[in-house]
């Protein structure tokens, strides 16, 4: 597994490989609890989305949880679900417009 390193003060990223058998458990852990929230969400998104415009959201053992800030939201989680490390949090903009994602 590799672990990126990135120092802000020169710019420069340092990629680290990890060997630790237990630090790679816990990554993939992490890794398998978010997909199981980003599967929650898809299956439940257009609710989602219809009913939290201009929302934080979070998604963490596949339940919502909505707040106006991103750290209101994440506590709310937290508090429910401490043991779920593989949160899916998000914005929903509070106008729906199209939107272009390109470099």
């Amino acid at each position: 597994m590799i672990k990126p390193l990135v120092n802000a003060g020169s710019r420069s990223i340092v990629l680290e490989e990890v060997t630790d058998p237990n630090e790679i458990a816990q990554a993939r852990a992490r890794f398998a609890q978010f997909d199981l929230n980003l599967a929650w969400l898809k299956a439940n998104a257009l609710k989602v989305y219809r009913e939290n415009r201009g929302k934080a959201i979070c998604i963490a053992g596949q339940e919502l949880f909505v707040a106006e800030t991103v750290h209101e939201v994440i506590a709310k989680a937290n508090a429910a679900h401490p043991e779920d490390k593989g949160r899916f949090v998000h914005y929903i903009p509070k106008e729906l417009v199209p939107r272009v994602y390109a470099y």
